[in-house]
């Protein structure tokens, strides 16, 4: 059997409407990151899709995954959303909190209206992910 060449490419808009919706259709992305070697994994129903390249979140607790965040950028995200997709897709990539006030600004108008209005005085932060790596079941679906 020949070996399959490696996936050498990054496009996440075509999961958009499994994860942006996730917290709609009552499921929530989990996120994993490690700070100071310990894992944790916090549900974050904010969760969407940026862009082809990122990952986007309104981090509302800054606690554990915030702290993570900063020590630690490498995260995972597992979404599923059997209402839209019955597979598992899992999402690996650098971390970082936004800065930038527009930035910040655009992404909390794409969090879903649920998620804002746990936030009402949107002290919480915005979080963009690089994905460097996605995986559906056990494959590789796409790799930088």
């Amino acid at each position: 059997m020949a070996q399959q060449p490696p996936v050498a490419s990054i496009e996440l808009t075509q999961f958009a409407e499994v994860i942006d919706n996730a917290r709609v259709d009552n499921s929530t992305c989990l996120v994993a990151t490690s700070n100071d070697g310990w894992p944790d994994v916090g549900l974050k129903g904010s969760v969407m899709v940026w862009d082809k390249d990122h990952l986007a979140w309104w981090e509302r607790t800054l606690r554990e995954t915030y702290a993570a965040v900063q020590r630690n950028p490498r995260v995972c995200v597992l979404a599923r959303n059997p209402a839209r997709d019955r597979r598992t897709i899992r999402l690996y990539g650098g971390a970082r909190i936004v800065d930038d006030p527009a930035l910040r600004e655009r992404i909390w108008e794409r969090v879903v209206p649920v998620e804002r209005e746990m936030d009402r005085e949107k002290r919480g932060a915005a979080v963009l992910v690089r994905v460097d790596r996605v995986r559906i079941g056990l494959e590789d679906a796409q790799r930088r």
